[in-house]
């Protein structure tokens, strides 16, 4: 069976998904089409390159992942250097080594630019804050930017993605009205974008969704007292609105939601067996949804 598939953002959690990709394989589910935001992005290309579930464990379990964190260099000699990156540089992180890393894993399976993905069948999700846009990559680099896919990275278009806002730096493109453009992760515009494979004529192949977290009936209200709660309210709300909306209780039916609690999004310091954890959780409760999927 194939299937085109849909990654939500999530961080650290997505290795949730290793166990998510492991049970599809089991079942002999075949992703066709993939798209993702953030860390679903990253999923997304590596399954686009041909790596398995148990290739992408492999490769992510034996990973440090404190070694892909970049300050500038600045940051660790001048006092309070940390805060100075956030103000000047908005974001602790550059993000190159990030990008060089998923930049090896493409190329060692073929893959530099969107030319050699065949077209529609990898989209990656970012944010562009200057123009106030969702942008879908390679999709919308002609319009917005006057770029060329075939001539566009797609570790970049990865990075991008993933650019988690203050955490890694943001990146830059030069838009079609002469300015640049500030780009942060997709998740703040839509951080499961369901709706990528379905805004045009019925899609040839099921779509599943895979996200990091409750069903839409089991999502806790956010309890606004403090100030910083407002803030955190207000951030989760631009995440998850346009999606939620999206996603009716009919989309629900083809929706994995992996249930990931008490692990912070940006924790590169989870050990070993928090990474299991995850791992076995998106195992268990994939293979739970396959029994009765499709309807």
């Amino acid at each position: 069976m194939e299937i085109d598939c849909v990654f939500s953002g999530g961080g650290i959690k997505a290795f949730a998904y290793i166990g998510t990709l492991q049970s599809l394989q089991a079942k002999e589910i075949r992703i066709k089409r993939v798209a993702g935001t953030s860390a679903g992005a990253i999923l997304a290309a590596l399954v686009t390159a041909g790596y398995d579930g148990d290739d992408i464990q492999s490769i992510l379990t034996e990973l440090d992942l404190k070694q892909l964190l970049d300050p500038p260099l600045f940051s660790k000699y001048v006092p309070f250097g940390k805060w100075l990156s956030l103000s000047t540089k908005m974001g602790l992180y550059k993000g190159n080594k990030f990008e060089r890393w998923i930049e090896e894993l493409l190329i060692a399976k073929g893959i530099d630019t969107f030319a050699d993905v065949e077209p529609g069948h990898l989209k990656i999700v970012i944010s562009d804050i200057s123009l106030g846009k969702l942008v879908v990559l390679p999709d919308d680099l002609e319009r917005v930017y006057g770029m060329n896919r075939n001539h566009f990275s797609v570790a970049k278009a990865i990075r991008m993605s993933a650019s988690f806002p203050y955490f890694f730096m943001p990146q830059k493109l030069v838009n079609k009205q002469y300015g640049y453009s500030y780009i942060v992760d997709g998740g703040i515009l839509s951080n499961f974008p369901l709706w990528i494979f379905n805004q045009n004529a019925r899609p040839k192949r099921p779509v599943l969704g895979a996200t990091l977290s409750d069903s839409i009936e089991n999502t806790q209200p956010m309890r606004i007292k403090y100030t910083h709660d407002l803030l955190k309210g207000m951030f989760l709300t631009m995440m998850r609105a346009h999606d939620t909306r999206y996603v009716s209780k009919k989309k629900q039916d083809d929706v994995i939601f992996i249930p990931v609690k008490d692990i912070p999004t940006m924790d590169f310091s989870i050990t070993e067996e928090e990474k299991n954890q995850l791992i076995e959780l998106g195992r268990d409760v994939t293979t739970a949804f396959l029994h009765s999927w499709p309807r």
